[in-house]
């Protein structure tokens, strides 16, 4: 794979970023989403991110071809969640299992070295032990579970809530 990039996002990726996530709302309980996200959702969701701060966005390219992300995002709206962030990371079904999700978190953790951000939360809808796995190789730990908290493709999921200290 050292042919891999790693970037920030641009709005020339919306397309392929929208493609990889409406497939794991069609198809994976990953995310609670139950209907495909739109071109200009994303669009506007792009926005939330820049080129410098907590709020990072992340794509990996091969062969020119976009084939996941990383982000990390607000956690919540409330001014005092300003250090912490929520990370997500989503690839092509066919990249999994290269350690492509391990170059694009240590990018995006890379990224946020020097910023103002204390803490990193992660979710996952359980049972997910590649996820699991990926967040505990970069120093997540589990802080909790939310049992039964979703409900999609007629049954309910749980969430593993996991934490990473960054100062």
């Amino acid at each position: 794979m050292a042919d891999l990039l790693i970037r920030t996002a641009g709005a020339a990726d919306v397309q392929a970023l929208t493609d990889i996530y409406n497939h794991y709302i069609r198809t994976s309980p990953a995310t609670f989403d139950i209907a495909p996200v739109t071109l200009e959702s994303r669009l506007e969701w792009l926005s939330h991110y820049s080129l410098a701060g907590p709020h990072r966005l992340l794509v990996a390219e091969l062969d020119a071809q976009v084939i996941g992300y990383a982000s990390s995002s607000r956690l919540a709206a409330r001014a005092a969640y300003a250090t912490s962030v929520e990370t997500s990371i989503y690839l092509r079904p066919e990249a999994c299992g290269q350690g492509l999700g391990r170059r694009l978190y240590a990018a995006l953790f890379a990224s946020l070295a020097g910023e103002d951000v204390h803490r990193a939360f992660a979710q996952v809808t359980l049972p997910n032990p590649a996820s699991i796995a990926l967040h505990q190789q970069f120093g997540f730990r589990t802080i909790g579970i939310q049992d039964e908290v979703g409900h999609k493709f007629g049954r309910f999921w749980s969430v593993q809530l996991l934490q990473k200290n960054l100062t």
